[in-house]
């Protein structure tokens, strides 16, 4: 918020839902220097009936969190971003960076197009009776054709169930019909 020359342009956004994995949790804040951009937030702000009173009871409750609250859930997200990224890269055809943020990760598949790929393996595709759903990344893209090939995926599930998601990907990429590797 204070880098010489972007005061004007940075804007801060925070909400108790991502901060305190208070999932549905509909209050944060905006902080910004700009003042357009804060006259139109002021705007909108007052076109609401009234701010959410459990969610405000809850972010006081939250503040006052010790520091170390989230050293635990943090570490368990981190073992299932590494078991995800890592189950990912190890598929012939697959590449997957590892995340710098939030709960998922971006993955480029060999398949020829990603919505394609992901209606299929809900509706056609069955590994022990399993399948496995994916965002189609493209939605994720300003530019078209962007993302044609990449799926969003969310490591909010245990590592077991890492683990199968994993397995029914594997095995719906080695047999998808319009996979890009032989």
């Amino acid at each position: 918020m204070n880098l010489p020359g972007l005061e004007n342009n940075a804007i801060l956004i925070d909400t108790i839902s991502k901060r305190y994995s208070a999932c549905g949790a509909r209050i944060g804040a905006l902080v910004t220097k700009n003042k357009k951009v804060y006259d139109l937030a002021i705007k909108l702000a007052q076109t609401r009936l009234s701010p959410p009173g459990l969610e405000q009871v809850l972010g006081e409750a939250a503040v006052d969190l010790p520091d170390n609250f989230f050293d635990e859930p943090r570490a368990e997200y981190l073992r299932r971003r590494d078991l995800l990224v890592s189950r990912l890269n190890q598929m012939e055809g697959v590449y997957c960076p590892n995340p710098g943020g939030a709960f998922y990760a971006i993955a480029q598949l060999p398949i020829d197009d990603c919505n394609k790929f992901c209606q299929w393996l809900l509706e056609e595709f069955s590994y022990n009776g399993q399948s496995v759903m994916l965002a189609p990344a493209t939605g994720f893209y300003v530019t078209p054709g962007l993302g044609i090939n990449e799926v969003r995926l969310a490591y909010v599930i245990n590592l077991e169930a890492i683990h199968n998601a994993m397995n029914c990907l594997e095995e719906a990429l080695k047999v998808y019909p319009g996979r890009t590797i032989n």
